[in-house]
């Protein structure tokens, strides 16, 4: 795929009404170029998706889409299979690939190896002005390797030129909270094409979790504001409950091969449904 024809599934995207980030388009291809297959069919870009390989260690699938007049027509089986396959081969062994699907593929899925987790709701409130609490710092206050540190305890592998980028991008806050030299939280909102996201989420507790979350709301004041939710957190599903958010939209988190071991009460949001 194409820089370009990246883009243009971005637009496929958000008329799915997945809303994708303003700035997505930039970092997840700098995350690694070679993680998009386009399908054409004479020069004309009619589904494509992500194969995005972390340090051959960890692999995602996501951004599958095919175009709608293109859809029953076996086009789409024959992408996914060529990218599971593709991905495979950019990963050393044992392979590890997670997915976030919609949980109507979901059987289909599972017939292409997927093992299903768990659920991963979206929610969606309303921001609101508030005093940063006192616990919470810029995260850019944070030693960088410090940082690394906390996401790759909670996620399958490091990802730093990711995570430099996600945490410095335009139009978001990116907050964190430190015990003495120790850091036990933080988390990114960003502004989508509609409202803002929050992801990820991660925190050693409640407290924490919702003092990063009403500092990062805070930057959506009167605006919409969205996070996926593991389903299998319940501080995670409580905290949702008690900021009265609705649910709106959710996937199904599935792997191939061996599940990664992740401190599942720790992840109150997931940081992209595209990329992990």
């Amino acid at each position: 795929m194409s820089r370009s024809e990246l883009d243009i599934l971005i637009s496929w995207a958000a008329s799915e009404d997945w809303n994708p980030g303003l700035h997505d388009a930039n970092i997840f291809w700098n995350t690694d170029p070679d993680g998009y297959i386009a399908a054409e069919i004479d020069g004309e870009l009619i589904g494509g998706g992500s194969i995005v390989s972390y340090r051959r260690e960890f692999g995602f699938m996501g951004f599958f889409i095919v175009k709608p007049e293109y859809r029953g027509h076996g086009l789409g089986t024959k992408l996914w299979f060529a990218r599971r396959e593709k991905l495979q081969s950019r990963l050393n062994s044992p392979v590890c690939i997670g997915m976030d699907g919609v949980f109507e593929m979901q059987p289909f899925y599972t017939k292409g190896g997927f093992k299903f987790s768990h659920r991963e709701i979206r929610f969606e409130g309303t921001g609101a002005p508030s005093p940063l609490p006192s616990s919470v710092i810029p995260l850019s206050g944070v030693p960088f390797n410090s940082l690394l540190d906390y996401d790759t305890s909670h996620f399958p592998t490091a990802r730093p030129a990711f995570l430099k980028a996600w945490i410095t991008q335009p139009d978001s806050r990116a907050l964190g909270v430190m015990d003495g030299e120790q850091l036990c939280g933080y988390g990114v909102i960003r502004r989508c094409r509609n409202g803002f996201k929050i992801g990820p989420l991660f925190a050693d507790n409640a407290v924490i979790a919702l003092d990063l979350f009403t500092g990062l709301s805070d930057h959506a004041a009167g605006e919409a504001v969205f996070i996926d939710v593991p389903e299998i957190n319940e501080s995670a599903m409580q905290l949702v409950s008690d900021e009265e958010m609705k649910e709106v939209f959710g996937c199904a988190r599935m792997y191939f091969g061996n599940k990664p071991a992740l401190p599942d009460a720790q992840i109150y949001g997931v940081t992209t449904f595209e990329l992990g």
